[in-house]
């Protein structure tokens, strides 16, 4: 069973992160294949609104559709780039809003902000705190968040030993995804 955290996180157990529909194994090769993402979609913005209605959060309109745009591929977005098509869609889009309904899903665990690629990701694993490893395809663009239970241990060990004392900790690797690699994938072209 996992437990609590102060945040009202929960930090999930081996056996369950082993076990999430959308969070790959970082050995597997398969996290950047094919599948059904729009299961996979649907799947994640219910997940934000139970973990909504449980906390007692707001997930407002601008800031749900904010979540459906993260969720759209699995390609991290900026926040510039959400300006625009919410703007598009006909929604009131400015900078501030949209800011303010990205560090919402970010402070409540529903997204992260990939710092390298000034962008932003749906979270895979909503409900547990934990501290994501981001495999990001230079050549597809497609992202894939993986929890590597042996990585993070290796870093916080490495970490305690210069007595650093980490406010985040997230490791995003950029490289070629298998796919790409065997060219079945022309760069620029969605895998999800």
């Amino acid at each position: 069973m996992a437990e609590k955290s102060s945040s009202g996180r929960r930090r999930a157990s081996d056996s369950e992160a082993a076990a999430s529909p959308v969070a790959a194994s970082p050995a597997s090769e398969s996290s950047f294949a094919p599948h059904d993402h729009d299961q996979c979609r649907v799947t994640a913005i219910a997940e934000v609104e139970r973990l909504c209605a449980e906390r007692g959060l707001r997930l407002t309109p601008v800031r749900r559709r904010a979540l459906e745009l993260l969720w759209e591929s699995h390609r991290p977005l900026g926040a510039y780039a959400m300006i625009e098509r919410l703007s598009a869609e006909g929604w009131n889009a400015y900078p501030p809003t949209v800011y303010r309904a990205l560090d919402f899903l970010v402070t409540n665990g529903f997204a992260h902000k990939l710092h390298g690629a000034n962008a932003f990701v749906g979270c895979t694993a909503p409900d547990a705190q934990h501290a994501p490893q981001f495999l990001i395809c230079t050549e597809c663009e497609e992202m894939r968040e993986v929890v590597d239970e042996g990585v993070q241990a290796e870093l916080r060990r490495a970490l305690s030993e210069r007595g650093f004392m980490a406010t985040r900790l997230s490791l995003e690797i950029e490289g070629v995804c298998a796919p790409c690699r065997a060219g079945a994938t022309p760069a620029g072209e969605r895998l999800s």
